[in-house]
């Protein structure tokens, strides 16, 4: 299964599993400058630097974080790379990483400003979001099935439900310690590449495409 998976999905794949083994081996203090840090804290032992709105996608807090987000790249991911492509797949993932990166920032740098305490970031859930929304706009119909609870659903409806509950969870500041905003934000950027690519408002002709006459 492994040797038949496309190539970047599967370069994916190693390159998280690879960085996760280096955090185990060298501890996460010696890798701290690649994650994501909220700029403007004056308590926090790393600043901002640009490189980490993509080196935080690759770095875990947990084995159970890597599994999680390595199933849903590949049940996702791959179809994805088939239909798009390697380049248009892997430019997807990259800016879905780098747009989850930013509304993080926003959401850290606001927190500070309300006097609270904002936290270093990992994970590739925003990535991983963003797959699954362009899952669900290319694959409406697809039915896919979740493992926790075991229930069957069409993939636009995984889309809706997964965005409605972060999007609650983020305003309630449910389970605290996940970034609800950045899984939000990858969705919203790959949402706006999609309709980049497609031409579509806000990007292309907000009118109906002219018909050309045929003759």
């Amino acid at each position: 299964m492994f040797s038949n998976l496309p190539p970047v999905t599967k370069a994916l794949l190693i390159a998280n599993g690879l960085v996760f083994a280096l955090q185990l081996i060298l501890g996460d203090y010696a890798l701290a400058q690649f994650m994501l840090w909220p700029p403007g804290d004056d308590y926090a032992r790393f600043g901002f630097m640009p490189w980490q709105l993509l080196s935080y996608g690759f770095m875990h807090g947990s084995a159970a974080h890597l599994i999680f987000n390595m199933l849903a790249l590949l049940m996702f991911g791959a179809p994805l790379e088939h239909v798009w492509g390697q380049r248009r797949y892997l430019t997807y993932y990259l800016v879905c990483v780098a747009g989850a990166g930013l509304c993080q920032i926003a959401v850290g740098a606001w927190t500070l400003a309300q006097g609270g305490e904002a936290y270093p970031t990992v994970g590739a859930s925003g990535g991983i979001f963003g797959l699954l929304l362009a899952y669900g706009m290319l694959f409406p119909n697809q039915r896919v099935m979740l493992l926790i609870p075991p229930i069957p659903m069409k993939a636009r409806t995984l889309v809706l439900v997964y965005g409605a509950l972060e999007l609650l969870m983020g305003i309630t500041n449910t389970m605290p310690g996940v970034a609800h905003f950045a899984h939000l934000g990858g969705m919203l950027f790959g949402w706006l590449l999609i309709r980049y690519w497609r031409g579509q408002p806000p990007f292309g002709r907000r009118g109906p495409p002219r018909m050309r006459a045929v003759r």
